[in-house]
């Protein structure tokens, strides 16, 4: 049995009892290579080089109040993390979903710490969209936040941290306020991530719409000898099908994130600071319009293979119309023929010179008029 499932077993006695402080890791201390940085902060400042998880929890204690670490980790492995869920006390079914990932965007709450989950959303850039095109790309970022620590667990190869550390360090005001103000940073990167592939995802349903309506995809004339639109026979659907699958991933993402932005941004926390959750209002006002575009792609999407399949539909029922209207016009000069091929002895005009002709023209007038007639109608 895995280390953390040991864990968990071991915890689960403790806390039927109600004594959650009564647990404790029986596990070997892993030096962790899955550290990106470690550092402490005093008053929005970073006042250490990077130091190991346990030599920075012991020097922002011993140091003022308001000193608080930051660790940001990249997909450790259960003996990597155990040390560290050791040291700072973290809940073993927190350090389970870490490690293991694969989580939906959630917020819990446990006696001495938050622990929520992110997914990030990286848009594929491609130069056109085809029915195999990976359109987004999704990892995870999960958050450890306590009174004097914010631990940030990443999964897979975006959504990087680096950059907003640095963004942050430059703004202290902000920083000073403690382990929450780190959260709602990762928060708001992570929803304005959110906005720029909704953009970007936008761009291409307005290609996959245009190609489904435009007039310039069809051929043949119809009934006022324009183009009949839809003639490509629904060569589209498996475009459309591929975007709203990817549509989907966008949409397991931020949807389930609602319900813990409006937790952070609307009830009092003790983790929190009252000045950041107003913050945390302002993603929760872009989360929702992110969320009501992600809603509208799916329902635009609908429509769009909905037509794109009546079309195909359409395009088959005017093929089976023309296959109609010719065999129709074919079948006078058969019918002329076969008559003509019974070899009567008494047939009209077979001893006029002229009735050979007059036979094939009468024929071809015939055809002509039925095929105007068609014409006329729509049907050729």
């Amino acid at each position: 049995m895995s280390m953390i499932r040991d864990l968990r077993a071991a915890v689960r006695p403790a806390l039927r009892r109600g004594d959650r402080q009564s647990y404790s890791y029986d596990t070997t201390r892993v030096r962790s290579t899955a550290v990106v940085d470690c550092a402490v902060y005093r008053d929005g400042h970073r006042i250490t080089n990077r130091l190991e998880p346990d030599e920075a929890l012991r020097a922002a204690r011993s140091g003022e109040p308001g000193d608080f670490v930051w660790i940001g980790l990249h997909e450790p492995t259960e003996e990597e993390f155990s040390g560290i869920a050791e040291e700072y006390g973290l809940h073993p079914l927190a350090v389970e979903d870490a490690v293991h990932a694969h989580q939906r965007p959630k917020l819990e709450r446990y006696d001495d710490s938050l622990f929520t989950v992110f997914k990030t959303i990286h848009y594929v850039e491609h130069a056109q969209l085809t029915a195999t095109s990976e359109v987004v790309e999704t990892g995870e970022v999960m958050c450890f936040t306590g009174r004097d620590y914010i631990i940030t667990v990443r999964h897979g190869g975006q959504g990087s941290l680096r950059a907003l550390r640095h963004r942050m360090q430059e703004d202290p005001e902000l920083l000073a306020k403690g382990p929450s103000s780190v959260l709602h940073a990762i928060a708001d990167q992570t929803v304005d991530g959110y906005l720029a592939v909704a953009d970007a995802v936008q761009d291409d349903i307005d290609e996959v719409e245009i190609a489904v309506f435009s007039e310039s995809t069809g051929g043949g004339g119809g009934a006022d000898g324009g183009s009949t639109p839809g003639r490509r026979r629904g060569g589209d659907a498996g475009r459309i099908y591929q975007l709203k699958r990817e549509v989907l991933e966008f949409k397991r993402a931020v949807s389930p994130l609602m319900r813990p932005m409006q937790q952070l941004s609307e009830r009092p926390m003790r983790l929190v600071d009252a000045e950041v959750q107003k913050y945390f209002r302002d993603v929760a006002d872009h989360l929702a319009r992110v969320n009501e575009q992600v809603l509208g792609f799916d329902d635009l999407l609908n429509s769009i293979l909905q037509a794109n399949l009546a079309q195909a539909t359409v395009a088959q029922n005017e093929d089976m119309r023309k296959i109609t209207s010719w065999a129709a016009i074919f079948a006078v000069p058969t019918m002329i023929a076969g008559i003509y091929g019974m070899n009567f002895e008494y047939m009209p005009e077979l001893q006029w010179k002229g009735s050979y002709p007059t036979v094939l023209l009468v024929t071809v007038g015939i055809c002509i008029a039925i095929h105007r007639g068609f014409k006329r109608n729509g049907w050729l």
